[in-house]
């Protein structure tokens, strides 16, 4: 079923978010995280993914991105399906305590689906907007940026380890991405 958020232009930015379903809250680990992290890279360095803002909460992620060659939404599709199938695999090689209830509600999701056979863990949408605009993309990036300190984890945008705000604070983090080159007008 269309949302009606979807990559129309496969060579434009996009503001995207992703989110596991069932709003599961499997991002509280870094394993899972670092899993995330690995695809980016990956799809950074093979298939021309331009990363430009993350940010990677418990149980959904925010993106700003484009692809400078192939298709964006392959990409995506790409990212979800590998990080599904290594969170899987990783729930059942770790000590995990909520491995079965995780899993049921995997499983449940993906029977509602015909195209699923066993388990299902991103929601379809990627509630897709284009980025139009400097001042539309300086908005996005800053939602990015204190998505961690409106939901309580960090006081200071910087200190939140899988964002993009460490960054542009030019802070170590886990992974290197093009930092967008925008006109910033100051308040007066």
């Amino acid at each position: 079923m269309s949302t009606g958020y979807q990559i129309e232009d496969q060579n434009s930015p996009y503001f995207l978010t992703f989110q596991i379903v069932n709003w599961i809250d499997i991002f509280t680990r870094k394993i899972y995280k670092d899993i995330l992290i690995d695809s980016f890279k990956f799809s950074i360095e093979n298939k021309g993914f331009q990363l430009f803002a993350y940010v990677i909460m418990s149980n959904h992620i925010h993106i700003i991105a484009n692809s400078g060659e192939g298709k964006l939404s392959d990409t995506i599709r790409d990212i979800k399906k590998y990080t599904s199938k290594r969170i899987i695999e990783t729930l059942n090689e770790i000590q995990e305590s909520r491995r079965e209830w995780i899993l049921e509600r995997f499983k449940f999701n993906a029977s509602q689906r015909k195209s699923n056979k066993n388990f299902q863990v991103w929601t379809h949408e990627n509630h897709a907007i284009l980025l139009y605009s400097n001042e539309f993309i300086r908005d996005k990036i800053e939602y990015i940026h204190n998505n961690p300190v409106k939901a309580g984890i960090v006081e200071k945008t910087e200190d939140y380890l899988y964002s993009i705000a460490r960054n542009y604070a030019f802070l170590s983090a886990p992974i290197d991405i093009s930092l967008l080159v925008i006109p910033w007008h100051t308040c007066k």
